[in-house]
């Protein structure tokens, strides 16, 4: 069965290191600060000047004026701190960022990732994507494997306008954990009940298989 937006963002929390410095993107990626593992302790980063994101507000806790990068309400962690975007997009462009999270419209087998914009569309901005891809060496894709179509997102190469050439090292879909390496698609995991031959179906990019692939664990 594929995964769930929530269960997307469990998994990326697995990779969570303790003292992380961390960028989460828009959509998906977002929902980590949920599932943050007991014991680790990490700080979230947003575009616009905060250090320190905590969870998502309740009801109680909502404050409008705070918000992230994608204009969500947030609430701050003890000891989170407030700095303008250029502090903000110097940190990012300096590799102070532990781990980035994206999300993605489409992933290629070199590493590449288009994520910006779909010719034709409204879009609002490229906001700090290309920074993000640029600055950091640990960089997590989380996306869907097809698109409403069935159409693999996971292709030989970008066909959209992409937001960073070869930089991507790992995707997680709803459907399989992969690491991109040598030109291919590596499988790691798989979603539970999701089979192999799903998988290998619907990745139109150059997918290495090993011989026994273990499910995803939450």
């Amino acid at each position: 069965m594929a995964l769930s937006r929530e269960q997307l963002a469990q998994r990326v929390a697995q990779e969570l290191q303790d003292g992380f410095y961390v960028n989460l993107g828009i959509g998906i990626p977002t929902l980590v600060a949920n599932y943050i593992p007991e014991g680790i302790d990490v700080m979230l980063q947003s575009e616009n000047g905060l250090l320190g994101m905590g969870e998502f507000p309740t009801e109680e806790t909502i404050d409008a004026d705070l918000i992230n990068a994608g204009k969500q309400t947030v609430t701050a962690v003890d000891g989170a701190s407030f700095f303008s975007s250029a502090e903000s997009f110097a940190m990012i462009r300096g590799g102070h960022v532990d781990l980035t999270v994206l999300g993605a419209f489409e992933v290629d087998e070199q590493g590449s990732i288009a994520s910006w914009m779909i010719p034709g569309k409204l879009i609002k901005g490229m906001g700090g994507a290309m920074d993000l891809v640029a600055g950091a060496d640990n960089i997590i894709v989380t996306m869907m494997h097809a698109d409403k179509k069935g159409n693999s997102k996971l292709l030989p190469k970008c066909e959209l306008p992409l937001t960073g050439y070869g930089c991507i090292k790992r995707v997680l879909t709803d459907l399989a954990f992969m690491e991109i390496k040598d030109g291919a698609f590596h499988l790691l995991e798989r979603a539970p009940g999701v089979s192999v031959e799903e998988i290998i179906s619907k990745t139109a990019g150059k997918l290495v298989v090993p011989e026994y692939v273990p499910e995803m664990s939450f």
